[in-house]
């Protein structure tokens, strides 16, 4: 028996309770634990307040609403609580319920047996192609719109089976159980086993014609730009020198502690500011991609503008750039120039139209008080007035950078989408993709997309086609001189690079000693200089070993080794 809406026609709750006791045990347990794993998924996958709030309602106890939002901080759930099997679940039903009366377990259990059979295998792996090859927009039009599927039987393609108490939820907050499942399965992308070595690294960018570049923090370290999240990085580096009022070195980038106190940001941003440094050999090497015609979009999450100083012009600065300011009261638009001098003397910068708001208005309270000062016969210098006076504020511009709490600019979710169905290559380079949404392309991207990974430590949560380990300017400089590329020249003058995290000197004997790049036993992993891989290489060695094959490998090991404290130390780029 189905509902009008197409969902099955299970018991309520509270319909249950005054029936069997043991009975709204069961479904209170289930409900609890899919709550908690929906809930924490908040983290992940955006979610409106409405949302929320229809998924809490209908909580009897106020203690265990309680409980469930704040389950993120009492236990470590994730969204594979909610792909719980028929078995799993009959497991937690012989726990929570009273085994005298089985009437209704049994119940329970036929009907999830029911829902795992709701889709074939072919069926299911045809559902799971389209959603890792047109995206999350395209399944819901195609499956939940045209084909009108009740989402409660889509989930159970994902291997989930909603409690009885969420099936009859509203419709946005049902649609958030589905994004929360297809969220799930993106990030659980396949490696194409075909691609595996540099030279398939060089084959791919050769024959590629709509490449899209990921870049991070990585790819300006060797310009003095420090990264952020590095064992010796910025927020590592403003955490040891204590001289800024901050509780945690992120704060520096939060829009709610710079509306609080702008002048910490101020007395800090000349460190950051893109006027002193010049482009990386990796910046070069995506100017040469696009010199050829094959560059689709390089996304940077990087606000120094040396894209752009290098000319690359299919760039998306995905956090902003100092380019531009605005200011945070009357968002006034300026160039980012205008600034430049206040950034550089440590100087908070105000909006000049807001000045010259409060000014006038400051004038015409002062006409009126001395009008009605005279009429009341008081002196002039009698100042002060009866009546509080309301402060107008003035705006402090602040560089259009995405601070910590802003959202991206539409502009990165129209190129993404756009992106999606054009590119044939991606290549992610010095980031360690821990920032969302930006870490998020790499989802929803099709997942038949090969993907090259370039960076000095290994990126755990993904799982690209080719990894490139070491220092990202040698790893460029190389597949370059495997696809007899020249790097665009760089700049003629080296500007002042500042103090902060300046990169050492290469010896002479450095430059001489230039190391090939060597295979992690027979995997798709790679060591160039500086690789910093730890216990992951190891594992990975241990993993793709074949009797004494790969001892080359061994042999870097030993070198990655000798920086084994430091990559313990930083598990990022």
């Amino acid at each position: 028996m189905c509902t009008p809406n197409g969902q099955p026609n299970v018991p309520k709750v509270h319909q249950t309770t005054a029936e069997n006791n043991g009975r709204a045990q069961v479904y209170s347990a289930l409900c609890t634990l899919q709550l908690r794993a929906f809930i924490d998924a908040a983290e992940d996958v955006d979610v409106d307040p409405d949302t929320i709030e229809d998924l809490l309602e209908g909580l009897e106890d106020g203690d265990e609403e309680e409980e469930i939002q704040e389950s993120d901080l009492d236990e470590d759930l994730d969204s594979e609580t909610l792909a719980l099997s028929a078995h799993e679940q009959d497991s937690a039903i012989e726990k929570s319920g009273d085994l005298d009366n089985l009437e209704m377990e049994t119940e329970v259990v036929e009907r999830l047996k029911r829902e795992d059979e709701a889709w074939s295998k072919e069926e299911t792996r045809k559902m799971m192609h389209h959603l890792k090859e047109r995206g999350m927009s395209s399944f819901v039009r195609e499956y939940v719109i045209t084909q009108n599927i009740p989402i409660v039987k889509l989930l159970f393609a994902f291997g989930i089976s909603l409690c009885p108490e969420l099936r009859n939820k509203q419709p946005q907050t049902m649609l958030y159980f589905l994004r929360v499942a297809m969220s799930k399965e993106l990030h659980l992308r396949e490696k194409l086993p075909q691609y595996n070595t540099v030279s398939d690294a060089v084959s791919l960018i050769q024959a590629s014609k709509r490449v899209v570049v990921l870049t991070g923090a990585g790819i300006s370290v060797s310009c003095g730009i420090p990264d952020f999240r590095s064992h010796n990085g910025l927020y590592a580096t403003l955490k040891e020198q204590g001289i800024y009022d901050l509780d945690d070195p992120q704060q520096m980038f939060d829009i709610h502690y710079f509306r609080e106190n702008p002048a910490v940001f101020y007395s800090f941003a000349s460190q950051i500011y893109p006027s002193n440094f010049i482009p990386s050999p990796c910046h070069r090497f995506i100017k040469a991609i696009e010199d050829r015609g094959k560059l689709l979009r390089n996304y940077t999450q990087n606000i120094d503008t040396l894209e752009t100083l290098t000319g690359i012009t299919r760039v998306l600065q995905c956090h902003g750039s100092f380019a531009t300011a605005t200011c945070i009261q009357c968002r006034r638009h300026i160039p980012g120039t205008e600034i430049e001098k206040d950034i550089m003397e440590h100087r908070v910068p105000f909006c000049t139209v807001c000045i010259k708001a409060k000014r006038e208005a400051e004038e015409v309270r002062q006409a009126a008080f001395k009008k009605k000062a005279k009429k009341r016969g008081r002196k002039e210098w009698e100042e002060g007035s009866d009546e509080e006076e309301e402060a107008i504020p003035v705006g402090v511009m602040k560089p259009d950078i995405t601070f910590f709490g802003e959202k991206l600019a539409d502009d990165f979710e129209h190129a993404l989408e756009d992106d999606r169905d054009k590119v044939d290559l991606l290549i992610v380079i010095g980031t360690s993709l821990k920032v969302s949404p930006v870490s998020e392309i790499l989802s929803h991207l099709p997942h038949s997309v090969p993907q090259i990974l370039i960076n000095k430590t290994p990126v755990r949560h993904i799982n690209p086609d080719i990894v490139l380990l070491g220092n990202a300017d040698d790893i460029v400089q190389h597949l370059c001189e495997q696809l007899s590329w020249e790097l665009p020249p760089p700049l003629e003058k080296r500007l002042e690079v500042p103090s902060l995290a300046r990169p050492a000197k290469r010896t002479s004997g450095e430059i001489m000693d230039k190391m090939e790049p060597i295979r992690v036993a027979k995997s798709h992993v790679w060591l160039f200089e500086g690789a910093e891989g730890g216990k992951w290489v190891r594992d990975i060695e241990e993993r793709f070993s074949e009797g004494n094959a790969g001892s080359g490998s061994h042999a870097m090991q030993g070198r990655v080794l000798k920086e084994g404290p430091e990559a313990k130390k930083s598990r990022t780029s």
